[in-house]
């Protein structure tokens, strides 16, 4: 058992660390808020790059001829803040203005 413990605790060390908040001074930004809101707690990202992508879902019935497709394109943003050499750096990813995902990169400059 012992071993077990010790191979999920590897595991788990092992997967990239992602965030469902971070903060900005005394304001705290979470996943779901509005692009627009963000700018207001943390002001400019150092970096920002938008794109189009495409996201959806295939639904097949195993006992009927029946698939049901729902793709629909949205607008990615990803923002990097860099906070310094002390601290990590921030990588935020919205789809149509929504936070959707908050990432620590390395140590900034």
């Amino acid at each position: 058992m012992k071993i077990s413990s010790l191979a999920l605790l590897f595991f788990l060390i092992s997967l990239p660390h992602v965030s469902a908040a971070m903060r900005c001074g005394q304001r705290l930004v979470e996943i779901g808020e509005h692009k627009i809101d963000v700018l207001k707690k943390c002001g400019p990202p150092t970096l920002a790059e938008r794109r189009t992508g495409i996201v959806g879902e295939t639904f097949h019935h195993p006992r009927r001829t029946l698939d049901l497709e729902k793709y629909e394109e949205v607008i990615i943003d990803e923002w990097v803040y860099n906070f310094g050499p002390r601290k990590f750096m921030q990588y935020l990813r919205f789809e149509n203005g929504i936070l959707m995902e908050i990432d620590d990169l390395g140590y900034g400059y």
